[in-house]
């Protein structure tokens, strides 16, 4: 690190000590501290910030680890009558209640990172250096969130960022609640799934549709017969059926899209828009498709799977935070030219209501393999 730039750096960890009410010596000599609940506050708002998708969805704090979720969102109707007269007592009901076992519980996840030195030099002429160091950590904090709510299966003790690189072994995303807590509101298989294909292979799930520049009728010898669904509009239109009643026609539920879904039925469209799912990820933005799809709004977001579809309000999608865990350890590691930081928090992925919602997974925009007889 160039002399100049340690001016600047030793700076940087004498305002990180002042605004976290911490001895400049702890932060200095590498010593591990907690984030003061007014900065970690101001933490989450930057994270969410450097998102366009996060910024839709509610961080939520609350103080304990683990607990019965807080249902800060309506869930049911209150009008009712009761029959008093005839000794019947009225019930009154909690419109956040979602009623399922979908308890929460923040488990503790390290977002480490390191800057080299050469990269910190070559800030150092900026006027917003220190800024720039706090703003690259979180915002790759926010993008490593939107890939664990879209695909975290498990909470691993180790976990493997070679065999997982969606960071589908540090939490349990929002996906997987609704797979556990909400099989209902679930479609993965349809109707035209091959399950023998007469040499003992077994048949893999999926839902044809009928929509799509790989469904050719003319190369394919296929009809729309020979699909689940004639177009993705047809499957939403049947998604939302799977919501509870009051929530179906609300206006701010959505229909995200996979991008496999989005480049086979809008690829003019996002041509047209220059964007392609690799920059839309990079620049965590949502992409607002024209048209809409089961008579909903179509977006895309980043990291969602590329062959499913969520209907959904984005409201109904939280990260819990635990209040007070967030720790840090600033520490120089001149053996490998940078300065790392090592930082956890304790959150949780939640699903406030599922009756709020739909997915539906395995989607194949072709028609079905010649039908075999199911087990």
């Amino acid at each position: 690190m160039r002399n100049d730039t340690r001016l600047l750096f030793t700076a940087y960890v004498s305002q990180l000590a002042l605004i976290n009410g911490v001895d400049p010596s702890v932060v200095a000599d590498g010593k591990q501290f907690t984030v003061a609940p007014a900065v970690e506050q101001k933490l989450e708002e930057k994270i969410r910030e450097s998102s366009e998708f996060l910024s839709l969805i509610e961080t939520v704090p609350v103080d304990q680890q683990e607990g019965d979720k807080v249902g800060i969102d309506v869930t049911r109707p209150l009008a009712s009558r009761t029959n008093t007269g005839a000794g019947n007592k009225r019930e009154p009901t909690d419109p956040t209640d979602s009623l399922d076992l979908g308890r929460y519980r923040c488990e503790k996840t390290d977002f480490d990172s390191a800057i080299k030195y050469a990269k910190i030099d070559a800030w150092r002429h900026r006027p917003e250096f220190q800024q720039l160091i706090r703003d690259v950590i979180l915002k790759q904090q926010g993008r490593d969130r939107i890939m664990i709510g879209w695909n975290g299966v498990d909470v691993a003790v180790e976990t493997d960022r070679d065999t997982y690189p969606l960071l589908q072994d540090v939490n349990k995303g929002w996906l997987y609640k609704i797979r556990t807590f909400g099989p209902a509101r679930v479609l993965n298989d349809g109707d035209l799934t091959v399950y023998d294909d007469g040499e003992n292979n077994p048949g893999v799930k999926a839902i044809y549709v009928a929509d799509g520049d790989l469904f050719d009728p003319v190369a394919d010898n296929a009809t729309t017969a020979d699909a689940d669904y004639v177009n993705l509009d047809a499957l939403v239109h049947d998604a939302v059926e799977l919501m509870d009643e009051w929530h179906r026609d609300d206006t701010d539920i959505v229909v995200i899209l996979g991008r496999d879904l989005v480049h086979q039925k809008f690829q003019n469209i996002v041509n047209q828009a220059a964007d392609t799912a690799t920059e839309i990820e990079a620049r965590d933005r949502i992409l607002t498709l024209p048209k809409m799809v089961g008579g909903k709004k179509a977006i895309m977001v980043p990291f969602f799977p590329a062959n499913a579809l969520l209907v959904t309000k984005l409201s109904n999608l939280k990260i819990y935070v635990q209040n007070e865990t967030r720790r840090r350890t600033l520490r120089e590691e001149p053996e490998l030219d940078q300065v790392a930081n090592y930082e956890s928090v304790n959150e949780a992925y939640v699903v406030e209501d599922y009756g709020q919602c739909a997915l539906v997974e395995n989607i194949v925009m072709s028609p079905a393999p010649a039908r075999a007889a199911a087990p």
